[in-house]
């Protein structure tokens, strides 16, 4: 019987398909992954509910797919079946093979469109422009690349029609210019400057050596994202960073007592410093709730939120991923640990849904384990404020009559100032030195 496989609930919002890991006449098991799907700072795999063969693939990579989309028909076989992943290579018939061929002559011809709609388009610009001494004619990857290495495309001469400039003029530039540059002496380099003229510097000599030393990689759809989202936030968002030191010696002492004594229970369980700076941050957060809340999308009120989820930054190999800690004013630090751990692990391993990153309202990035002093978080829109942790060290300590050595943990307080003034952020920054200081404040 023929079954045809769909998204199942991946929350709202669209995702782009990075990855088809079967093929049609492939045999795969319940659970075996189909396809990957990128978006939302997520990164997911999506699993067959059947034992079959795939008789059809309704799509190709790049395009964007939701909750209930269809990807793939089966022919599906008895779940008490064994399938050997070796056996899972054959079985094509000659009506899929046409089904895959069929669908190879659509993607053709659909390259072959887009290409010939650039080509006219390209074609346009150029005779709207050919009356104009001023205009140069190339093509946009030339200019990408003159961009790159800093040349000025109106001092070359083009070697194809209508003096259009060429990759191979590009190349042909960057070669005279580097046999110049290494036959020339001190007193003839004025006259190299004029034969390789650039944008920006004399700097971009170093990019002319390395012409051919480089590497380009595709970003991610997460970075994509991710990066476009931080660099809005950025450029659209007045930050201000208060920095400070807590001292955490009490903490640390009392939190390495617990893990000797939990461990003789179970060596796979530790408390997690951040599980107490979860915690701390929360009942500042109920203290001091405009740092839960956000900005209407006018700019003219303010959303107090009655909830407290807190994002911590998670780094991947994919890019920076923030799941969402829910009800931790429920939680013991111990049960914070495990989840963090664990989900830790599900967001390097790429399984985090979209779900798990949804409705934070305060963020937490924490740098500690990689070692850093100070550093300036960029808040994660729509939240108002994001706390930074860096790695904790030993400094002297004056308590007014001798040096003390305490273990100190530098922190950083980005906030929102169209919401939060700078003694508002001082005082949250204190709340949470406090509790930090001394846990004991948490049951009060």
């Amino acid at each position: 019987m023929n079954v045809t496989i769909n998204i199942p609930d991946i929350g709202e919002g669209e995702f782009e398909v990075t990855e088809i890991l079967v093929k049609v006449g492939d045999m795969v098991r319940i659970e075996q992954s189909l396809i990957t799907i990128e978006g939302n700072k997520a990164s997911i795999e999506i699993p067959s509910p059947y034992n079959g063969i795939v008789e059809d693939i309704l799509i190709i990579t790049g395009n964007k797919v939701k909750t209930g989309f269809s990807i793939m028909v089966f022919k599906t076989i008895d779940k008490n079946i064994n399938i050997d992943e070796n056996q899972q290579t054959s079985l094509i018939s000659n009506s899929n093979k046409q089904k895959c061929e069929d669908q190879d002559d659509l993607l053709i011809s659909k390259i072959t469109e887009e290409i010939k709609y650039t080509k006219d388009s390209e074609i346009k610009k150029i005779e709207n422009n050919e009356n104009n001494d001023t205009y140069v004619h190339a093509s946009p990857l030339v200019r990408r690349l003159a961009y790159k290495f800093g040349i000025d495309l109106s001092k070359i001469k083009g070697m194809g029609k209508k003096n259009r400039i060429l990759k191979e003029c590009i190349h042909n530039h960057i070669k005279q210019a580097i046999t110049f540059f290494e036959l020339s002496s001190n007193d003839n380099k004025n006259h190299y400057s004029n034969l390789y003229k650039v944008n920006h510097s004399s700097k971009n000599i170093s990019n002319i050596n390395n012409f051919n030393n480089i590497e380009e990689i595709k970003l991610s759809t997460i970075q994509k994202i991710s990066g476009n989202r931080l660099s809005n936030n950025w450029v659209t968002i007045p930050h201000v960073t208060h920095f400070d030191k807590i001292d955490i010696t009490n903490l640390e002492e009392f939190r390495n007592k617990q893990n000797i004594e939990i461990k003789k229970k179970d060596p796979n369980i530790k408390i997690n410093l951040l599980a107490f700076i979860m915690k701390a941050v929360n009942h500042a957060l109920i203290q001091m709730p405009r740092f839960n809340s956000s900005l209407s999308s006018d700019l003219q009120k303010l959303i107090l939120k009655k909830y407290i989820n807190i994002g911590i930054a998670v780094d991947t190999p994919k890019g920076l991923l923030v799941p969402v800690f829910k009800n931790i004013d429920k939680k013991s630090v111990l049960t914070l640990s495990m989840e963090l751990i664990n989900i830790s692990q599900e967001a390097i391993k790429g399984k985090l849904t979209a779900e798990d990153m949804q409705d934070g309202t305060f963020t937490i990035s924490s740098l500690g384990g990689i070692g850093t002093k100070f550093f300036t978080p960029i808040i994660n829109a729509p939240e108002v404020a994001i706390l930074g942790i860096s790695k904790f060290s030993i400094e002297p300590f004056w308590n007014g009559e001798k040096f003390l050595s305490r273990l100190m943990l530098p922190v950083s307080l980005s906030f929102d100032h169209r919401v939060i003034d700078g003694a508002d952020g001082a005082r949250f920054l204190n709340l949470i030195s406090n509790i930090l200081t001394d846990i004991r404040l948490l049951i009060i």
